[in-house]
């Protein structure tokens, strides 16, 4: 029975990563009907639960958390079958004004048929509502009218606000381009979620209480005679300059540059100091946020006022040697090097290549270098200076750039100012005279202010920003961390050389300690303020995209690590370590440190608690992962002093399970939270997505460790160390190989 249970468990686990693949090349439909929702699929895992309860049956499992924690996933499937069986899902699109009385059902792909609805539906009204003085969609909302009989219920659907009504759900899906109608998804499944969310509290219930349970593996684990002995066990165990030119291309002065930075720009979407742009501007174009000493405002400005001397600066950072061979470049270019007097446009062939399918490593450099002289081009004509902001008598907010066609309704002197004042202060900045520079300047900020009605951002949140883009904390702290990590790590290492010989003396000197806690204080604390300024700057919590959830996960990191430092000293060379890395792919992935609008979807509360609950159990399982590393090593470094390693080892599991509890308590949470947060978003709590997939799978692959009365290896220290080292790697799947391998909708992240 024990072979049997294995063997079906490895299948579904198998299965299910193997489907993540096909989508990839067949299509979400192909899987959902060939797969997910084929009749096999579902019997292996009817198979997998009855022989799971004849199991624990036969072991006379009597403990009542066990079995309701058990007992919960049993409902919780339970109530999947019954969504298959007996759920109905459909669109339905509006136009204003129509009423309608049936949907589309597409419970299955191949064959949709009109349903009828017990009531009927009436669009009064589609709006598309935007953040203040942006084009950035804030939320979707359709205003409705239930018509049942004599009955009639008025409601609004929006993102995250659904209506139900006789059992039915209603969801905001899409909209039409004109403004004018609207596409909801309807959800019938009385029976199947009410099954599903019981079986959700329950389990959220039994995995909380897991970890308090007095008589649970948690708390016998915390009595461990490797804790009694406290940290002695583990103690045992274990910018610069830039590149100066002698002649620098003309500029505003820095006082004169800095101003222009304070100005507001609508960038991205959302309202911001025009410094923001400038630093984005200048670290696509050089790589870095400044160049030859010169600010990213003087850069900005400079490429703005003075572009003719700019074009024959080589500040241009290009990527490949094969596109620097072409260009005849070495590593950076001026944009007049892109031009050639009898040909032209150097990278124009490139490029077209590359829209036709050329993929190379040449092919995909021209296209990021055509990318950057764009923003060059961009600026040049004014497109993206969106500064100057008019407010209608309506309260509505359009912020414009000096090149715009300004419309007849904008009054006459606001129109004259819009058009004229960049003229104006071209001709002063050519002349020199930089006071009547400094007067455009603040005359320009008081009218962004008296102008920009409530699209303005707050004082505070202007601070906030400047402050954010002075200082880059990720280089900093990733830096720190990296080096603490490496210092640390040495230190431990020769106090395990000395364990055996001078011990006492060893106690004695606690200074090195002290040391790296403090600097681990610091470093959290100055994280703390990078993701609260974020928080300010955005309105929302920090982790809507990869950037942030790297920077949150190096805080949580760093949070565990200062807490098990008291009982276990070697958790700060980890915290360092794990710190540092995640901080360091911050700083040099493709993630995006832009602050932008989430998309409507993303702002439901319930995204707060899903990502930062599945974030704390990525960190613990990342430390189980570094303990497991740390293990090899010791075996390696005293295979020849095998009762003192495997001391060490047995110590190294305690502190591993120690992480593995509440981290599968927060997966868990994480994961059902998120289910429970599509549900109210679009009408389905579980999509097979790959991302839910292989946080699913992830789920399952540790909760092998956890049974260690049922998997007798789990028991041997260097076993388990093995084992959570490669289960480690359905973490990366997870968290990278998702978003940049496979896909889906939780690709945004």
């Amino acid at each position: 029975m024990r072979k049997i249970l294995y063997t079906l468990y490895v299948a579904v686990i198998i299965v299910m990563a193997s489907a993540t693949i096909v989508e990839k090349y067949k299509g979400t439909e192909y899987t959902g009907s060939h797969i997910y929702g084929s009749w096999w699929f579902v019997l292996l895992w009817a198979l997998l639960t009855a022989v799971g309860i004849i199991w624990m049956v036969r072991r006379r499992m009597r403990r009542w958390p066990v079995v309701l924690l058990h007992g919960s996933f049993v409902l919780i499937l339970a109530g999947a079958l019954t969504t298959h069986l007996t759920a109905h899902k459909g669109m339905v699109h509006l136009r204003v004004g129509q009423t309608e009385r049936q949907y589309v059902q597409t419970d299955d792909p191949r064959h949709m048929v009109m349903t009828d609805l017990p009531f009927e539906l009436r669009l009064d009204t589609f709006m598309v509502q935007y953040h203040e003085g942006t084009m950035a969609a804030s939320d979707y909302v359709s205003a409705l009218s239930v018509i049942d009989g004599d009955e009639v219920r008025r409601d609004t659907v929006s993102m995250n606000a659904i209506l139900s009504y006789h059992g039915f759900r209603i969801y905001q899906n899409s909209y039409d381009y004109d403004g004018y109608g609207s596409i909801l998804s309807v959800n019938s499944d009385p029976w199947g979620t009410p099954m599903t969310y019981l079986g959700y509290a329950l389990l959220f219930f039994s995995l909380i209480y897991m970890l308090i349970d007095p008589k649970g593996a948690y708390r016998q684990l915390l009595r461990h005679p490797a804790l009694k002995r406290g940290a002695l066990a583990l103690l045992m165990i274990v910018g610069a300059t830039g590149n100066l030119f002698a002649d620098t291309p003309p500029t505003l002065p820095r006082a004169t540059a800095e101003k222009f930075g304070r100005l507001l720009i609508n960038y991205n979407d959302r309202i911001c100091p025009l410094q923001t742009y400038a630093i984005d501007f200048t670290k696509k174009l050089t790589g870095r946020k400044s160049y030859a000493g010169l600010t990213a405002e003087q850069v900005l400005s400079g490429w703005l006022f003075y572009s003719e001397s700019w074009s024959a600066e080589p500040c241009i950072k290009v990527k490949g040697g094969e596109l620097n061979h072409v260009l005849g470049t070495d590593g950076k270019a001026s944009l007049n090097q892109f031009f050639d007097p009898q040909t032209g446009y150097k990278l124009g062939p490139l490029i077209d290549a590359y829209r036709h399918g050329s993929n190379d490593g040449l092919h995909k450099s021209a296209h990021k270098a055509d990318e950057q002289l764009q923003l060059i081009m961009d600026l040049r004509q004014g497109l993206t200076l969106r500064v100057l902001p008019y407010t209608d008598e309506r309260g509505s907010t359009v912020w414009y750039t000096p090149s715009d066609s300004i419309p007849d309704t904008v009054e006459g002197e606001h129109k004259k100012y819009i058009t004229q004042v960049f003229n104006l202060m071209y001709d002063d900045v050519v002349a020199g005279n930089d006071e009547r520079v400094n007067v455009f300047l603040d005359k320009m900020l008081v009218y962004q202010q008296q102008n920009g009605g409530r699209s303005v951002p707050s004082d505070t949140r202007i601070k906030a920003e400047r402050l954010y883009n002075a200082i880059p904390f990720a280089t900093i702290l990733f830096m720190v961390c990296l080096t603490m990590g490496f210092l640390s790590l040495g230190y431990f290492m020769w106090r395990l050389t000395k364990a055996g010989n001078d011990t006492a003396s060893c106690h004695q000197r606690k200074w090195p300690l002290r040391c790296f806690m403090a600097v681990m204080l610091m470093a959290f604390l100055a994280l703390t303020v990078c993701l609260v300024l974020r928080w300010i700057i955005r309105g929302t919590v920090p982790m809507g995209n990869g950037y942030e959830t790297m920077l949150l996960m190096a805080w949580l990191i760093l949070l565990v690590s200062m807490v098990s430092s008291r009982w276990f000293r070697i958790v700060i060379t980890f915290g360092f370590l794990l710190s540092g890395f995640f901080l360091l792919v911050a700083h040099i992935s493709n993630m995006d440190p832009q602050i932008a609008h989430l998309m409507p979807v993303l702002q439901s509360p319930l995204l707060s608690i899903h990502v930062s609950v599945i974030m704390m159990s990525y960190a613990l399982l990342a430390l189980t992962f570094l303990c497991g590393v740390m293990a090899v090593i010791l075996r390696l470094v005293n295979r020849r002093r095998p009762e003192l390693m495997q001391g060490q080892l047995e110590s190294l599991s305690v502190l591993s399970r120690l992480f593995l509890y509440p981290a599968m308590t927060t997966l868990g949470l994480g994961i059902f939270i998120g289910a429970i947060w599509a549900n109210i978003s679009w009408g389905q709590y579980w999509s097979w997505d790959p991302k839910e997939t292989w946080a699913l799978i992830t789920f399952m692959i540790y909760a092998v460790a956890v049974h260690r009365g049922t998997v007798a290896s789990m028991q041997r220290p260097l076993t388990y160390h093995i084992y959570m080292i490669f289960a480690f790697l359905s973490i990366l799947m997870t968290y990278f190989g998702v978003n940049y391998l496979l896909g889906g909708m939780h690709s945004y992240a």
